[in-house]
């Protein structure tokens, strides 16, 4: 007794260690220039948690490493491979596999034991842990694969919003038959029925309340479907009686919703209405040949940079065209040249630019810009007027105007960057394909704006060679 009391001890205290860890890495991720540290205290944290439970419970310890290996393997594989651009997919599919390892965990916890449960407090409170565990990694599971689909746009999962006849009637006859099979699992856990009847109930869940949400709506879906994983595992945590597992569960799920939140005051959403799949006004808006209407001024990098002769304020506003592009290095090259000329220059970073939150951020951090340079929203937004050049490279739905000006536009009232009052607005697209939001952008039409139409990249590079022959 006194040896196993010692093994506990011991066994407690690395979850402790590792719980502080967890804390530690969600504060180092606050800040990119402590995010590696961050991330790298958080891993550390569940390393020690996975090795402590494996000597708690006695596991097979060349199953454990075999599926360590290979999933390491694995993992190492597809994060080399992955392009800047597919973060996103890639985190949408980490919360999928979080949500169904939570559902497979508390799945073979309760089929073992089916016909042992009795009526005491501790087996209702395992039973009702199994079917939260069940039905959030379940939800968490299939809209993460329908996130990961929109945001692969691919034909059987549209990236924009689907509406099905009667959605609203329809999710919540859904949401009632998937609590009631729930409670049918803690009232009836003599047979498998009621758990793979919850299962295929909440993974239809998932699907219809994600299925709705369009492509510009995905980031705020992303962290809410990290919530749901945190939250799966916390349930997890309980059925097994792991305290690290439920700690680390609850951090991810409480981080995930206050991400959300931010998410959802950055784009003007309801909470409420992303919890139940319904975002954004749909009604039509003015058509791209009624905001345009041959008013796009075209421009070359040459004139650009003439521009920049002169100027002292200079303002970037980057989005996901220069992450497809993978401009970050040659913007950065436009504002060292910007520099040289004189000017002062700034990235004024918008929460939801790009696919994810921090998009934008990770990626000209990759290009060396110093975090200084890089000013949030609503920091840069009060002195746009006092903006010699706004140069927008790949950004849309977050510079566009109507957000202010139009209340039946899908983006009314999100808060956006203001590039529309800077003196000189530059926006190097493709062309004037609309964003994620699907409408056009009447920034573009401005008398102030002018296109400079091309890839990203060698835009960034001609205006790079411009600059250099005024010096």
């Amino acid at each position: 007794m006194h040896e196993f009391m010692i093994h506990e001890g011991f066994i407690n205290l690395a979850y402790l260690i590792a719980s502080v860890l967890f804390i530690f890495g969600l504060k180092g991720l606050t800040h990119p220039r402590t995010a590696v540290r961050g991330n790298s205290l958080g891993a550390s944290g569940m390393l020690l948690a996975a090795v402590a439970t494996m000597l708690k419970v006695g596991l097979d310890y060349r199953l454990i490493i075999g599926g360590m290996v290979v999933g390491g393997l694995i993992g190492a594989v597809v994060a080399l491979k992955v392009r800047m651009t597919g973060m996103p997919q890639m985190v949408a599919l980490f919360n999928g596999f979080g949500g169904i390892a939570s559902a497979l965990v508390a799945g073979a916890t309760l089929l073992p034991r089916l016909g042992q449960y009795g009526t005491g407090a501790q087996d209702i409170q395992e039973l009702v842990s199994v079917s939260a565990a069940a039905l959030i990694g379940m939800v968490t599971f299939t809209g993460s694969i329908v996130a990961w689909g929109k945001l692969e746009e691919f034909k059987l999962i549209p990236s924009k919003a689907v509406s099905l006849p009667g959605q609203k009637a329809v999710n919540a006859i859904v949401f009632l038959a998937t609590v009631a099979a729930g409670a049918w699992v803690v009232i009836d856990p003599t047979q498998a029925l009621p758990l793979w009847v919850l299962a295929g109930l909440a993974g239809l869940m998932g699907v219809l309340l994600t299925i709705p949400i369009g492509g510009a709506d995905m980031p705020v879906v992303i962290a809410l479907l990290n919530s749901y994983s945190g939250l799966a595992a916390a349930a997890t945590g309980f059925v097994i009686n792991n305290n690290v597992l439920i700690i680390a569960g609850s951090l991810v799920g409480a981080s995930g919703i206050i991400l959300t939140t931010i998410m959802c005051k950055a784009m003007n959403r309801s909470l409420t209405n992303v919890l139940f799949g319904v975002l954004g006004p749909t009604a039509d808006t003015a058509t791209a040949d009624e905001v345009y209407a041959g008013k796009v001024k075209s421009t070359s990098p040459e004139e650009v940079a003439m521009l920049f002769d002169g100027a002292r304020r200079v303002v970037i506003v980057p989005g996901y065209g220069m992450a497809v592009a993978q401009a970050q290095h040659a913007v950065r090259e436009v504002a060292l040249q910007a520099e040289k000329l004189g000017a002062e220059v700034e990235f004024a970073i918008h929460p939801v630019a790009g696919r994810m939150p921090g998009h934008m951020n990770v990626l000209l951090a990759e290009a060396d810009v110093p975090y200084e340079q890089l000013k949030e929203m609503d920091e840069i937004n009060p002195t746009m007027d006092q903006v010699d050049i706004c140069l927008v490279i790949g950004a849309n739905d977050v510079v566009n105007p109507l957000a202010r000006t139009d209340p039946k536009s899908p983006i009314a009232g999100m808060p956006i960057i203001d590039a529309d009052k800077a003196r000189t607005v530059v926006v190097v697209k493709r062309s004037l394909s609309p964003g994620f939001a699907g409408i056009p952008n009447p920034l573009f039409a401005l008398d102030n704006a002018l296109m400079l139409f091309g890839d990203g990249k060698k835009m960034m590079q001609e205006l790079v060679a411009a600059l250099k022959e005024q010096q």
